[in-house]
């Protein structure tokens, strides 16, 4: 069959490849070319070591585009923005935080020099933990501004009045969209006008989204310069272009792109909404070692890269026994550590309860219903072992790292291959194995293969359960249901 294919780029058609082996190609800390001796202590106070492949590559990367500092004077040449499209639980986090760190060491004046924007709050109070272990003790300060506190208390910690005018208290400032956006347009002394970095992590969600919206306040309020503050005119920065004797005489600070994604759009068009200045791809890979130890790649027009130690089946059912083929697995299987989702906010709280009616399995669930302390004291206690089934919607879910799941169960079948990636994902991290069940519904079979095959993932196992194994569930599966029903009510 003719296909016609799309016209990428050329840094989209011939991205950097990364090993996607984590295990095999762990690279020594020391390795790494580059690293400030402050912070290979740091990691080595953390037990790390050796960097996943997707860090040793990314990490030299931006350090080397701010290898001549935060001004650009003449002749100086502006970094290429950076994208990278790796699969979960493959360190990208730490590929940003640890030459970003490194860049601000020598900084002298307080300014807001990078900005890290994510899609949930969980993602960014993860990403500012990140930020805070390496920071400490460097004097470089980190607001996180997610609306968990009020809107005043994120203003008092991001700007101070002084007689003199506004004085930034951040270096690095960790946000989601919406609270990001009421600050551009509504604190006063918020500035971006020094900003070096841009990171968008989950960039596929954050360009999908109304927030790209949100990605375009930034950057105008990044090239407003400081002009109409009437404070130093030196450091104004304008809109790239041609460099002309005029434009070279002042410095610029350059401002990096850093895009990040499991699931990086192929979009060319997307992409081109972000502005994207000679970006670099870094993509990761399977290379197979052919038995004359050769290395060939495999199939590198897969658009997604699924974890290494995860295996995949789905369970083909109806709508009745799809309860109880996920208490089959809990309770005569003896699942632990199960990450289950459906499809929406109220199917989750349903299946919770009645999981919980019939009684046998510590479960809790996951979803915008619960307020982020109590989010905080699930997922603890599902990282000890004393939850062993955690039910989740999609939202809550997105970018989580979940210590020790072993399993996924998609209760309900995703509709979009980047969900399913997403799911399953959770699982199998940092180089550990895991297996994934997809429920799939007989009259949604035929689709779910299909959009697994078109994504060029192929070793999907179908794992029949047998109607007998259920059938001592059902009497007990009964007299839970009148309970619900009881509730409900």
């Amino acid at each position: 069959s003719c296909q016609v294919q799309p016209f990428l780029p050329q840094w989209l058609a011939e991205p950097r490849r990364v090993q996607k082996r984590i295990r095999d190609n762990l690279c020594p800390v020391r390795d790494v070319p580059g690293i400030h001796p402050r912070l290979l202590k740091k990691l080595q106070m953390n037990g790390i070591d050796s960097f996943f492949p997707v860090q040793a590559e990314v990490i030299p990367a931006i350090l080397q585009s701010a290898a001549h500092g935060f001004l650009l004077g003449r002749g100086g040449f502006r970094p290429k923005d950076i994208c990278v499209s790796a699969p979960t639980g493959s360190g990208k986090t730490l590929a940003f935080v640890i030459p970003i760190v490194q860049v601000l060491l020598d900084r002298v004046v307080c300014h807001v020099r990078a900005l890290v924007v994510l899609p949930t709050k969980e993602l960014a109070q993860q990403v500012s933990k990140v930020f805070n272990v390496y920071t400490d003790g460097t004097g470089l300060k980190v607001v996180l501004i997610t609306g968990q506190k009020s809107f005043a208390k994120e203003q008092e910690m991001l700007v101070q009045k002084k007689v003199t005018g506004y004085c930034s208290l951040a270096d690095i400032v960790v946000a989601t969209p919406g609270r990001l956006t009421d600050h551009i347009n509504q604190t006063p002394g918020f500035s971006l006008a020094q900003l070096r970095f841009l990171i968008v992590d989950e960039a596929d969600r954050m360009i999908d989204d109304m927030h790209q919206n949100c990605l375009n306040q930034i950057v105008r309020a990044a090239f407003q310069g400081e002009n109409h503050s009437g404070s130093n005119k030196l450091f104004q920065r304008t809109k790239p272009g041609p460099l002309t004797a005029a434009s070279s005489c002042s410095p610029q600070i350059p401002l990096q792109k850093l895009l990040f994604s499991a699931t990086l759009t192929q979009d060319p068009e997307k992409l081109q909404q972000l502005d994207l200045f000679q970006p670099r791809l870094f993509t990761s890979v399977y290379s197979e070692k052919n038995r004359d130890g050769t290395e060939t790649e495999q199939n590198t027009n897969n658009k997604y890269t699924l974890p290494e130690g995860l295996s995949q089946c789905y369970v083909p059912c109806d709508l009745n026994s799809k309860p109880l083929i996920l208490l089959y697995f809990m309770l005569k299987m003896k699942f632990t550590r199960v990450l289950c989702f459906t499809n929406s906010r109220e199917a989750s709280h349903r299946l919770f309860l009645l999981v919980q009616a019939f009684g046998g399995v510590t479960v809790a669930e996951f979803s915008s219903r619960l307020t982020p302390n109590e989010r905080k004291r699930t997922m603890k206690e599902f990282e000890q072992g004393k939850i062993q089934l955690l039910i989740s919607t999609d939202a809550t879910a997105r970018g989580i790292d979940v210590k020790g799941v072993n399993y996924v169960i998609n209760y309900d079948a995703p509709q979009f291959i980047r969900t399913y990636i997403h799911r399953v994902g959770r699982t199998a991290r940092a180089g550990e194995t895991g297996v994934a069940f997809s429920l799939v519904l007989r009259i949604q079979e035929r689709r779910f293969l299909r959009m697994l095959r078109d994504a060029g993932i192929q070793d999907i196992q179908k794992h029949p359960v047998k109607g007998n194994s259920l059938k001592p569930l059902v009497q007990q599966y009964e007299g839970a249901l009148c309970k619900l029903e009881k509730t409900v009510k």
